[in-house]
């Protein structure tokens, strides 16, 4: 038994060396100012103030921040309420919809950017006359199609996990449809929605295929082409090394994560604490009522 132990901890932690060193080990050359990671040229915080100063990075994280939160916050309403009105439809029409999103879950990036491209190049012959219709809002479109389907897939457990007799009852008692939902809806849900937003955000975030195939002009880029950070390094990477700022980039989203993570823990450590506390003070009252012979 104590053998067993032994080898489920160590080759979990074995699994969880061998995804967490690639990381650690751009953190650490982060504090050298040598050009390829690997090569140590003295110990620096240089890296650090240069990446502040690249403009050509700052433009890319700029345009990356953004495209992230305005997608993930569209994408988490259309999946949002499109989750709510798929559970209350019919059943057939329900099992439809959802092999539609399963669809776009397990198909191909490249298959979705491809599309998207083809989509939006009829649309600028047919409509605008012209080819080059692409721009930010052509990129959003993109990141929303991707992280739509994954907002779905979150909220929809939550949504039955809830009683669905709630939404008619909230009408019965004179709430409008749109009250019901804010009110009733909405707050039974909201770990699922805030689940899939982080989901999205992180999809977009990372997102390489679907921006290359959509991206335009716009945003921080002005009149050239949007740069997003995916972009950049696949760029950098065609010329040469990646810039050494970048590891100092990489260094302060993993910190950033990392603390997000800690306190999101925290809080629901202590919250399942509190709800464990006050059930077993409501039992030992019950315990003391009941064994009390006065009553």
């Amino acid at each position: 038994m104590v053998a067993k132990k032994i080898f489920a901890y160590t080759y979990i932690y074995l699994i969880l060396l061998f995804l967490y060193l690639p990381v650690l080990y751009l953190i650490v050359f982060s504090f050298t100012e040598a050009t390829y990671a690997g090569q140590w040229a003295g110990w620096s915080w240089n890296l650090y103030p240069r990446l502040f100063q690249d403009k050509e990075i700052m433009t890319a994280l700029g345009n990356t921040l953004i495209i992230a939160a305005i997608s993930s916050l569209l994408s988490t309403l259309i999946g949002t309420l499109g989750a709510i009105g798929v559970f209350y439809c019919k059943k057939g029409v329900r099992h439809f919809i959802e092999g539609l999103n399963q669809i776009n879950v397990v198909n191909a990036e490249i298959v979705i950017a491809m599309s998207l491209t083809v989509m939006f190049v009829f649309v600028g012959q047919h409509f605008f006359g012209s080819n080059s219709i692409f721009s930010f809002w052509t990129l959003l479109i993109g990141h929303c199609c991707l992280s739509v389907p994954f907002v779905y897939l979150n909220v929809k457990p939550k949504i039955q996990q809830m009683d669905p007799a709630l939404y008619e009852a909230a009408l019965d008692l004179g709430s409008s449809p749109n009250q019901a939902i804010h009110k009733v809806i909405i707050p039974q849900i909201i770990p699922g929605i805030m689940a899939a937003l982080l989901l999205s955000f992180t999809l977009s975030l990372d997102d390489f295929i679907v921006t290359a195939f959509t991206r335009g002009s716009g945003l921080l880029s002005g009149g050239s082409q949007i740069e997003t950070l995916s972009t950049l390094v696949q760029s950098k990477i065609k010329k040469g090394a990646v810039p050494p700022e970048l590891r100092a980039l990489t260094t302060i989203i993993f910190l950033i994560v990392l603390t997000i993570v800690i306190i999101y823990s925290i809080r629901v450590n202590s919250k399942s604490k509190g709800k464990r506390s006050f059930g077993k003070s409501h039992a030992e009252r019950r315990i003391g009522f009941n064994a009390n012979p006065l009553n």
